[in-house]
């Protein structure tokens, strides 16, 4: 069995570190190993030990008023030989200012001010957050799921994603660099998935994949109150809003819980999180919130249509099977613009990808890769990547960030030595055989150059994808979906709407659909917006349904 990951207590005062270690073991001495030490001489000693035995730190919780060394002195040569490692500083009230600072020193995940009683209220809370992020990204040696094909194949890198996006742990084994992938091969067309029983699945899709591993694709009731289709931000706000108000509420996701947000690499600016958050952390705790309030999570599963049969609105699956729920909110959201250069669609997936594909970050090192877009997402994706690549070029079509681009993100760019960026470009060409070599990009006026590329991420416009709707809800010439007020047109609302009312703020052209997120007409292209929209859908819908 697997070592145990360690929780390490750092205090001088003896009092205090046995009451730290006597709240920690009753907590968490099922999971954890609990060790202590009372200096930072002593710890460090005691890091370097535990490092050279291949074990794991999960978290540091340690004092900031020691003798010789400090908490934040202690953590910086800490985090040296643990950089995953989450990290806690205990204060008293006047250290405050010191802890908030260590949030940017250190990168400092939280500060406790002593003393912390009761518990139950005052540490654990926090440390229960902090163990499940450090839990989602922790990678020990395992016989799980294995992912066997070459690094340049569009299937190999949708499976890959597939499995990053749900919070599956993996391990990808590379054909041409890992000797273990032989073994499997034996004339299997690739890429090959391999369970954790040794099942050998030869090019599954991602639906097949996630049958085999147990993911829920099929509703268990026949009725629901809400039916929620899109796992963005504002599906899943409207899901554990609409669950934990009583409900019966099934979400439907065709890809993976937390959409386009959920593959940014850091969201800095989300209230409630200091140091930020990565999509996929945010996207894990919101569905771990919806399942605890009972929201069924569909994914992958697609839909098809939508069709009304008296109260209820029936959702076509692609499979054949439907859902019937009396209120639906739309919230499917948008995905990148694709981009027209020749070249590029033979690519996809062998060197250029659209957003994040955080998957192909760590294959990055040392290369030159290109960044295409000026907006959040990708500057999200270039500080990211920044800290892989050798250098990391930002392709703008304006004339700088500053028209589609946060400020701090700006800043931060302009403060990465190994990101460049080159405004007034197009990309109008990528070659390659097997993958991405080369592209050729266009200066404004009109000017070419051919650049050596090893990887292009595209994050361009958006496209709402809705065509699915045509005929059921009202759209604009863009496809993004009307609501409320913006049904009006000449003082008078469209055919379908039916009732004497006016239609709420996010009611659809049909009642008792609703749309919320990036997907609706005049929406706000912001994760806190579309969570918001999420979770005050929530509202007009008691309302409908209070009215059938």
């Amino acid at each position: 069995m697997a070592k145990k990951p360690i929780i390490l207590a750092v205090d001088d005062e003896t009092d205090v570190l046995s009451a730290v270690e006597l709240d920690l073991r009753h907590k968490y001495s099922e999971h954890y190993r609990i060790l202590k030490a009372s200096s930072g001489e002593l710890a460090l000693d005691l890091l370097q030990r535990i490092k050279d035995r291949n074990e794991a730190i999960a978290l540091f919780l340690i004092d900031q008023r020691m003798p010789r060394m400090t908490g934040i002195e202690l953590l910086t040569q800490a985090v040296t030989l643990f950089p995953d490692a989450k990290r806690v500083l205990l204060t008293a009230y006047s250290d405050t200012e010191v802890a908030i600072r260590a949030i940017n020193e250190v990168r400092l995940d939280y500060y406790l001010t002593k003393p912390w009683d009761p518990p139950e209220e005052q540490l654990y809370p926090m440390l229960n957050d902090l163990l499940s992020d450090w839990r989602a990204n922790y990678q020990p040696e395992f016989e799980g799921v294995r992912v066997i094909g070459t690094r340049w194949s569009s299937q190999t890198h949708q499976l890959k994603e597939f499995l990053a996006r749900n919070q599956i742990p993996f391990r990808w084994l590379d054909v041409e660099t890992a000797p273990e992938a032989q073994r499997y091969i034996n004339g299997q067309n690739m890429p090959i998935v391999v369970l954790p029983d040794d099942t050998l699945l030869a090019q599954p899709n991602p639906l097949e994949l996630a049958t085999h591993l147990g993911l829920q694709t099929r509703a268990e009731l026949p009725y629901y109150d809400l039916a929620i289709i899109g796992g963005g931000p504002a599906g899943l706000a409207a899901a554990v809003y609409g669950a934990s108000e009583g409900l019966s509420t099934v979400l439907i996701e065709k890809h993976a819980p937390g959409g386009q947000a959920g593959t940014s690499s850091r969201i800095e600016n989300y209230l409630g999180f200091p140091v930020g958050l990565s999509g996929a952390d945010l996207a894990r705790r919101a569905v771990t919130q919806a399942r605890r309030f009972g929201v069924e999570i569909l994914a992958p599963q697609e839909v098809r249509g939508i069709t009304l049969n008296g109260i209820y609105r029936v959702v076509h699956l692609l499979d054949g099977s439907a859902i019937n729920a009396r209120a639906i909110l739309i919230a499917t959201g948008v995905s990148y613009r694709k981009l027209g250069a020749s070249g590029i669609e033979r690519l996809t997936g062998a060197g250029v990808y659209y957003g994040a594909a955080l998957t192909e970050a760590s294959l990055c090192k040392d290369q030159h890769i290109y960044i295409v877009g000026g907006a959040n997402s990708a500057g999200q994706a270039a500080m990211h990547f920044a800290n892989h690549a050798r250098c990391v070029t930002m392709l703008v079509r304006s004339t700088s960030l500053q028209s589609a681009m946060s400020r701090y993100l700006i800043d931060q760019i302009e403060a990465t030595p190994n990101i460049e960026v080159r405004t007034r470009t197009n990309v109008v060409a990528a070659h390659g055989d097997t993958n991405l070599t080369t592209l050729t990009l266009q200066h404004i006026d009109g000017e070419e150059d051919t650049v050596p590329a090893d990887a292009l991420f595209i994050f361009i416009g958006a496209n709402p994808g809705t065509d699915w709707l045509d005929g059921v809800v009202l759209r604009n010439s863009s496809g993004y979906i009307l609501s409320g007020s913006d049904l009006l047109i000449n003082g008078k609302y469209p055919a379908t709407w039916t009732l004497k009312r006016d239609p709420y703020l996010l009611e659809t052209s049909v009642p008792g659909i609703f749309v919320a997120g990036d997907v609706r007409h005049h929406s706000v292209k912001r994760v806190a917006s579309a969570v918001g929209e999420g979770s005050i859908s929530v509202q007009f819908i008691h309302q409908y349904l209070g009215g059938l």
